[in-house]
């Protein structure tokens, strides 16, 4: 019931029977679902509006930087033709299966090292050697052992993204509650059962993000070895239009891996919200 001395005061009557956690008080459009999609859509179209003035105005020549509207229109015209969705089909091809190799051994291996506090600092050194160094400079290795073919654009993806899984996944293990991980062990639960009901929940949310992560490194990692290896798929299409002098044509390229970064992103992250709704954090962004 609303006080007398404050009549705009809500009182915790009113809002229990309003039905909703926080009442009748009004939320703020970013605290809204629906913020994040109208926000970027905006941030995106003021971009590209600016993108659009500048040059048109002179300010970069046209010739070296088209206008968005026209390399929006190149990659319009190529969306229609099948060899553009071949060429898509190969680099997901590639960036499929390096995200598949790097996932089941990164995962495994980030279980088994985390869940030992020996074997992790035995292991720490190597792993932080390793995940610093480029998968580019592993190209004439590469080249040298598989040729330009997808073999060779695979192990190079696979190392690539194998690192931001192996380490989240180490991390997670080593988050498991120690209460939790006592009261196990006081029961006798061991093997199979421990992992699967104390070990893989604890850990499965940050799996999700270096999951999630990866995704984007191995798409860099693929058109980046389709570039310089010269392996089917949009990298080396890229390339070849540039080496032509098509400038739309190179642009509406880069344009087409850009929206296919996104919508891996977001798939992932749309995932990761459906099977992690238990997670406290899923449950404070959808709040």
């Amino acid at each position: 019931m609303a006080s007398s001395a404050y009549p705009n005061v809500v009182g915790p009557e009113e809002i229990a029977a309003s039905g909703h956690p926080r009442g009748n008080v009004r939320t703020s459009f970013l605290d809204t679902r629906s913020a994040p999609i109208v926000l970027g859509t905006l941030g995106v179209l003021v971009f590209i509006g600016l993108g659009e003035a500048v040059i048109r105005v002179g300010l970069i020549s046209s010739v070296d930087v088209p206008p968005p509207s026209e390399v929006i229109g190149r990659l319009a015209t190529e969306v229609l033709k099948g060899s553009f969705w071949s060429l898509t089909a190969q680099t997901l091809e590639g960036w499929g299966y390096g995200l598949a190799i790097a996932a089941v051994l990164g995962i495994g291996l980030g279980l088994l090292i985390g869940s030992n506090e020996m074997l992790w600092r035995a292991c720490r050194p190597t792993v932080e050697f390793l995940r610093p160094v480029p998968s580019i400079s592993l190209i004439p290795v590469t080249i040298l052992l598989y040729g330009n073919g997808l073999k060779g654009n695979v192990i190079l993806t696979a190392f690539g993204s194998i690192w931001p899984i192996l380490i989240q996944a180490i991390y997670g293990v080593r988050e498991v509650d120690d209460v939790a991980r006592n009261t196990f062990r006081s029961y006798g639960i061991r093997g199979w059962l421990k992992v699967r009901y104390l070990i893989f929940p604890t850990a499965l949310p940050f799996i999700a993000t270096g999951l999630r992560i990866a995704s984007a490194v191995a798409l860099i990692v693929t058109v980046t070895s389709e570039l310089v290896i010269g392996t089917p798929g949009l990298g080396s299409a890229l390339i070849l239009a540039e080496n032509g002098g098509d400038v739309k044509l190179t642009y509406a390229f880069v344009l087409a891996i850009g929206l296919l970064g996104l919508i891996l992103y977001t798939a992932f992250s749309v995932v990761e919200r459906r099977f992690l709704r238990w997670h406290p954090s899923q449950r404070t962004a959808a709040s």
